[in-house]
């Protein structure tokens, strides 16, 4: 089973670039994107009915912005948007589907924004959503996690650690966290394979960065621990193009 994630940084925008091109070329059995952007009546009929998928969207209440939806062949058991907190919920970040074997989360979590003054809000989300992720695990659930966590964990995650330390991204307090997720026993899955730098889903467009690989690894998937043994690979597409971040992806038994 293939499962790839995507902030495609407006769905309308990628639609026009081959969007559902590269997805039945690609065939994933799921794709979670991110950034979306839109409501689904703004949307064509393509993209609202592709071959062989079922959707499933979150929409914010504010118009153009933010956005998760889930590309699925398997209908799941059950789809659930939001955190159970209005003011996240509003913002369309998070999308959970219950397969059965294992719940995925389809999450586009908070940016700090310029100034860091969305970092309380950033911050406030990850802790509500490790509430519900915990609740999951409790009753002994298996879970994947993915999606755009907007931060980059360790140095070997960015080009430029030492230029980013005070930037959101980077933060102390936002790396401190996702190391706490990790240490609840989620695994970063393709650090699991991987433990080279110079490994970017995401490239700032203003610079020109992706030109010369300056980027950060800020899109994952994790798995709680128990799942590990049906992880068999987790990559990052950094050769697909059309938004300012690449595809991360696994395959699971």
């Amino acid at each position: 089973m293939k499962l790839l994630c995507w902030n495609v940084n407006g769905i309308r925008a990628i639609e026009k670039k081959g969007f559902l091109d590269w997805l039945h070329k690609e065939s994933p059995d799921v794709l979670c994107i991110q950034e979306t952007k839109s409501h689904p009546e703004q949307l064509s009929e393509a993209l609202l009915k592709p071959n062989s998928y079922k959707i499933f969207w979150s929409s914010a209440e504010k118009k153009g912005y933010s956005g998760v939806a889930i590309f699925t062949k398997k209908e799941p058991k059950a789809v659930k948007e939001g955190l159970g907190v209005k003011e996240f919920d509003s913002e369309g970040r998070t999308l959970m589907a219950d397969y059965g074997d294992f719940i995925l989360f389809n999450i586009y979590f908070p940016n700090g924004s310029a100034g860091n003054k969305r970092v309380p809000f950033k911050m406030a989300f990850y802790d509500a959503f490790l509430k519900v992720a915990e609740k999951f695990k409790k009753q002994g659930r298996e879970l994947i996690v993915c999606g755009d966590v907007n931060t980059a964990h360790a140095e070997i995650d960015l080009a430029r650690p030492k230029e980013n330390v005070k930037n959101t991204g980077f933060l102390p307090e936002e790396r401190e966290w996702v190391s706490k997720f990790i240490s609840k026993g989620y695994v970063d899955t393709f650090r699991h394979f991987n433990k080279e730098p110079g490994h970017y889903s995401w490239w700032d467009y203003k610079t020109g960065a992706r030109a010369r690989d300056i980027g950060w690894r800020i899109d994952y998937f994790f798995v709680s621990s128990g799942f590990l043994p049906k992880l068999k690979k987790a990559y990052i597409l950094k050769d697909v193009m059309g938004s300012d971040h690449c595809p991360v992806g696994i395959e699971i038994k």
